[in-house]
């Protein structure tokens, strides 16, 4: 019988189907895998369903000779050494599209919690230390009528734009090329990487993780940016230098700031941890349980049609067809 090993424990009831035709190990612990503890579960696995904190690299593949397919629980895949994969004939697959509209909303509330200090005021409440309404107490930034800028306009981009219009609020972008989709969708405006830095009262980051995209946001940048703006993060933690954010949200350089990923996940900046002006949430933004549960079954998917002679519907590297 083949086996699939899974790296963390997946919600809803797509485990079960396949379990029904393979033999299915999942790490029992909720945390991500050591990568022994991934070699030790995966050595004699044909399948991998991986999540996007579980580093697959070359080493970890040839550790692996019978495996066919690396389904990833996620959009990204910046994880797995893809083309190695390719080149061993292994398929890879994610998990695109079904979490755009959930991401998009954790963005906003990411927004809201920084702009109208959600968070502090929550906590000033359960330390009782509300005494009454004060003309000056925990005041924030309007979110209404403001500039909203985006880097990356892809489809998680173009998500969050579209919600903007309720705010009245102006959307400009920076992205690799121009998405005209998006913006007759939006009515957002294309501008150039120093623009959107000036101009944006929310800056808001969905792009991918690539050469032009690692570090991307560092001191150079948040001095550029206006002292009142924020800074958004739910697209990858490495195109934002942690340790410099810390010292501009610190020094007033700007605002506020919120991240659902982190450079160097799960480890984060200790300065960050000491800081009012910046809401840290634990990589939520697919977290909806009828999000993860439609990841799940769409990573459960791949493998069962990999398995099963098939190409996977969410192939991310058709080129292993050459290979075979």
């Amino acid at each position: 019988m083949k086996k699939v090993f899974i790296t963390a424990n997946l919600p809803g009831k797509s485990v079960e189907l396949l379990k029904r035709d393979f033999h299915v190990e999942v790490f029992p612990e909720e945390r991500s895998p050591t990568q022994d503890e991934i070699l030790q579960g995966a050595k004699d696995a044909h399948a991998l369903i991986t999540m996007v904190a579980d580093r697959i690299d070359k080493n970890s593949i040839d550790a692996c000779p019978n495996l066919s397919v690396i389904s990833n629980c996620g959009v990204g895949y910046e994880n797995i050494d893809v083309s190695y994969a390719t080149r061993k004939g292994i398929f890879v697959a994610n998990t695109p599209g079904v979490l755009t509209e959930t991401t998009a909303d954790l963005v906003w509330a990411l927004i809201f919690s920084v702009a109208r200090r959600i968070v502090e005021g929550d906590l000033f409440v359960r330390e009782r230390k509300f005494v009454g309404w004060r003309p000056t107490l925990l005041l924030g930034v309007n979110v209404h009528g403001k500039t909203l800028g985006i880097y990356g306009m892809g489809r998680i981009g173009t998500a969050a734009a579209r919600r903007a219009k309720g705010f009245n609020m102006q959307v400009i972008y920076y992205n690799r090329k121009k998405n005209e989709e998006a913006e007759r969708e939006t009515g957002a405006k294309y501008v150039d990487f120093p623009t959107l830095l000036g101009e944006s009262d929310f800056i808001v980051i969905t792009a991918p993780l690539n050469e032009e995209s690692r570090g991307r946001f560092g001191l150079e940048e948040f001095r550029k940016m206006k002292r009142s703006s924020v800074l958004v993060n739910v697209g990858r933690g490495q195109i934002v230098k942690e340790k410099e954010l810390s010292l501009a949200l610190k020094e007033g350089i700007i605002w506020g700031a919120g991240l659902d990923v982190y450079e160097r996940e799960p480890i984060i900046e200790e300065e960050l941890l000491n800081l009012t002006n910046v809401v840290l949430l634990p990589h939520l933004g697919s977290a909806s349980r009828e999000t993860r549960e439609k990841m799940a079954e769409m990573a459960v998917e791949s493998v069962i049609q990999t398995l099963n002679g098939k190409t996977p519907r969410n192939l991310i590297n058709p080129e292993v067809f050459e290979m075979k």
